[in-house]
C-alpha cells in the first residue's frame, strides 16, 4: 500500500478531503523525522516506537579491493511494533492466507 492509497483510505473512512488529510500524513511524518533527528522516541500506544538504535564501531571488508575499512558507531532509525499490534498480524487469517500461498 503506497502512502497515496493509505491518504484515499483515511479519506473515505472519515469523510475529511484527501488535501486535509495529507497535510495531516505529511506533519506526522514531518514530526517524527524531526525529533528522532533531535535523539527523541516516538511512543504511540498501541501501535509501536520510533526508536534510535544504536551500532556499534565495525570493521568491514570490500572483498573487490581487499581492503578494510572502520565503519565508525552510528545510529539509525527503527520501528517497534506494540505487543498488540503484533498479535494482531499473527492472528489475521488474510496474512496467514497469502505465507501459505508464498
Amino acid at each position: 500500500m503506497t502512502k497515496a492509497e493509505v491518504i484515499a483510505e483515511i479519506s473515505t473512512k472519515t469523510g475529511i478531503e484527501k488535501a486535509d488529510v495529507l497535510m495531516t500524513v505529511e506533519a506526522f511524518f514531518k514530526v517524527v523525522k524531526d525529533s528522532m533527528t533531535e535523539g527523541n522516541n516516538i511512543y504511540v500506544r498501541g501501535f509501536g516506537s520510533f526508536v534510535n538504535k544504536k551500532r556499534a564501531r565495525k570493521v568491514a571488508r570490500n572483498i573487490s579491493k581487499n581492503t578494510s575499512l572502520i565503519i565508525e558507531e552510528h545510529y539509525i532509525p527503527s520501528f517497534k511494533p506494540s505487543k498488540t499490534f503484533v498479535a494482531k498480524i499473527k492472528n489475521s487469517k488474510k496474512v496467514k492466507a497469502t505465507a501459505a500461498k508464498a
